[in-house]
């Protein structure tokens, strides 16, 4: 009899471990999901400028025709992934990439780089890119948490039974690095988020009325 009471004791231990593991690995799984959905947010907004900034290069640099078709093939691409955190990913590399040489066009065109519209733009995309390296910062922690509970014992013996599974990191290839890399524009090294920083120059003028 009293063997079968610490029987039953262990069992009912047991029962509370899953119960509390289960609980956790929902709510970390929720974390990542709600954070994500903030990564989208900001992706779309990015989406939906880039075909304004397009037109207005267009408008002062028209030979530059295959640029041009890389950033709106990149765009595009990239608005097809939305919902999967590991072809957002690849296809954001690609069109940071795109982006990179669209504003670059800019010291070839000084009529272009004096256009109001064209700067308010960058200025706004350089906003949307460092709301990015925001959420992603966040949602990388919650992936973090989320991924070393389900891979470490003893809480990897129920993950995969109840569809826990660990998530991809977004905007870093070693999931220790959560710095923002780093992007050339010709002599300059600027600080960006996973994708860019598009306006050097209004970051300049707020860098000299901060001092």
């Amino acid at each position: 009899m009293y063997g079968l009471w610490i029987v039953l004791g262990l069992l009912v231990l047991a029962a509370i471990w899953m119960i509390g593991s289960y609980n956790k690995m929902v709510m970390l799984r929720q974390n990542v999901r709600e954070s994500w959905s903030a990564i989208e947010t900001e992706l779309r907004r990015r989406y939906d400028l880039i075909p304004n900034l397009v037109e207005t290069v267009k408008g002062y640099a028209i030979h530059e025709k295959s640029t041009l078709e890389e950033v709106i093939r990149a765009r595009n691409s990239a608005v097809s992934t939305v919902g999967m955190p590991d072809a957002q990913n690849a296809a954001n590399t690609v069109l940071s990439g795109a982006l990179t040489k669209l504003v670059a066009l800019s010291e070839a065109y000084p009529d272009l780089k004096a256009n109001e519209n064209f700067n308010q733009l960058q200025k706004e995309l350089a906003e949307t890119e460092t709301r990015i390296s925001q959420a992603r910062r966040f949602y990388n922690a919650n992936v973090r948490e989320l991924n070393a509970s389900v891979e470490s014992f003893p809480t990897v013996l129920i993950a995969t039974s109840f569809g826990f599974r660990a998530q991809p990191y977004f905007g870093i290839e070693d999931p220790a690095a959560f710095d923002s890399p780093s992007i050339n524009f010709g002599n300059k090294q600027i600080e960006s988020p996973p994708t860019i920083t598009l306006n050097t120059s209004v970051k300049q003028e707020e860098k000299e009325k901060s001092t």
